[in-house]
């Protein structure tokens, strides 16, 4: 037994599903793909037994500069040396607090945590205390907001959550206006927040970000954009100054401090301070985490901005991601399978489509596709762009790709099930294992 496999069964036998996020476990990658890493740097990672990939998962889009980026390794370890926490609130969190809302104009006053679903939830929270109303409407196409009850309940993994609770969430659809305003008009009064990403696969249309922000005001609902992914990765403004919108709170984590432990919730003052210390108001208990404002990722937060702003991250980001958008658009046309394989959303964080022969999304085509790539050296859940991505990577993924897509065309024209190393991968959200 390989080290892989050793470490592997392990995994499973000590932790629920062999990993601590769901998108890392082994049901969702190839049978072939690497089942536990044992080092990064730059774009490159090395599973325990020493096999070296390019990365394009870059730690669940959270690495966007590059593995142990020397500069902002630094400035955390810098911090580590101070303590790296502290019975009261620390210099460097009050410099992360500034330099959030000096970068960010409609961010007033921030909260800082260790993860993505406890800021969304404290927004959520917020946001029914500033109302005093109960319902949350969330976008049904965006994958994930939250492990909390609030959005859990409302997928079909709602296992362990009340039904009361799953009935305050409702859905709408992303670029559908008109579900918006029937939404808000049916539950009129009811609705506290409106919780969506400025984009995911698809970008938004007809000012689709700018109208929905016109009947949050309309109606008195918060408009709350979660910028996990899009922040720091659209613009060192996000997504919100990409597509020019402002919302009453907005939350951010992943890229912020380039895989460093740290999210944030920020947005307007009278808002956010329902969770302070102002005189006469009723105590919101927002969020109190021991390590929510850890000095060393804090650290890696501002080092993580300066770097993009002498570097230029996201222009790099958006040039590497249209080469390589272009690159495989190219070898599609060329294999004649452009309706089957493609492209969709944002350069800078492209959605890649699969099909298989009723060219609708397949799981098991993707998944020879997948496979295919990890033989060549190219690790490719999904695609995210770094800063380290160079025309090098570019070029050798666009080698392994077209390698890769005239296996998928010989599974697409045969019967894929002969093509897959092992079980194809399946959806994160499912009812049954």
């Amino acid at each position: 037994m390989n080290q892989n496999e050793c470490y592997g069964e392990k995994a499973h036998r000590l932790i629920p599903a062999g990993a601590h996020t769901y998108s890392r476990s082994d049901e969702v990658f190839p049978a072939n793909a690497p089942r536990v890493i044992e080092k990064s740097k730059g774009v490159h990672t090395w599973d325990v037994d020493g096999n070296e990939y390019i990365d394009y998962g870059m730690a669940c889009r959270s690495v966007t500069v590059g593995y142990d980026y020397e500069r902002i390794s630094d400035a955390a370890i810098r911090q580590i040396r101070n303590g790296n926490t502290a019975t009261k609130a620390t210099k460097v969190e009050v410099e992360a607090a500034q330099a959030m809302c000096d970068l960010f104009p409609w961010v007033d006053m921030v909260k800082f945590a260790k993860n993505g679903s406890t800021v969304t939830t404290a927004a959520v929270k917020l946001a029914r205390a500033y109302t005093g109303r109960k319902y949350i409407a969330r976008c049904r196409e965006h994958a994930f907001f939250s492990y909390d009850d609030w959005f859990i309940g409302s997928t079909v993994m709602n296992a362990g959550v009340p039904r009361e609770i799953q009935e305050l969430t409702l859905q709408f659809g992303f670029n559908d206006i008109e579900s918006v305003k029937s939404l808000f008009e049916q539950y009129k009064g009811e609705i506290a927040a409106l919780i969506m990403e400025p984009c995911d696969t698809q970008e938004p249309e007809d000012d689709f970000l700018q109208k929905t922000g016109e009947l949050c005001r309309e109606y008195g609902v918060v408009y709350i954009l979660d910028e996990m992914i899009t922040g720091f990765r659209w613009d060192l403004q996000g997504a919100c100054k990409y597509y020019g919108v402002e919302p009453d709170l907005v939350t951010f984590g992943k890229g912020m401090a380039n895989g460093f432990s740290v999210a944030a919730l920020g947005g307007r003052r009278e808002i956010m301070d329902l969770g302070g210390l102002t005189p006469g108001r009723e105590r919101v208990f927002l969020i109190s985490t021991t390590h929510g404002a850890e000095m060393s990722s804090l650290g890696a937060l501002l080092e993580t901005i300066e770097v993009y702003k002498e570097l230029k991250v996201t222009d790099h980001i958006w040039e590497m991601g249209r080469k390589l958008v272009k690159g495989l658009s190219e070898i599609a046309a060329e294999e004649k399978l452009q309706e089957y394989f493609y492209l969709e959303g944002a350069a800078c964080s492209p959605n890649l489509v699969i099909c298989g022969k009723d060219r609708t999304p397949s799981f098991a085509h993707r998944t020879v596709f997948l496979q295919e790539m990890i033989k060549e050296g190219i690790l490719m859940p999904y695609i995210a762009i770094a800063y380290e991505h160079t025309d090098t990577e570019i070029e050798k993924t666009l080698e392994a790709a077209r390698k890769a897509m005239q296996v998928y065309s010989r599974a697409l024209n045969g019967e894929v099930e002969q093509f897959l190393m092992g079980p194809e991968i399946r959806p994160v959200f499912r009812k049954y294992n």
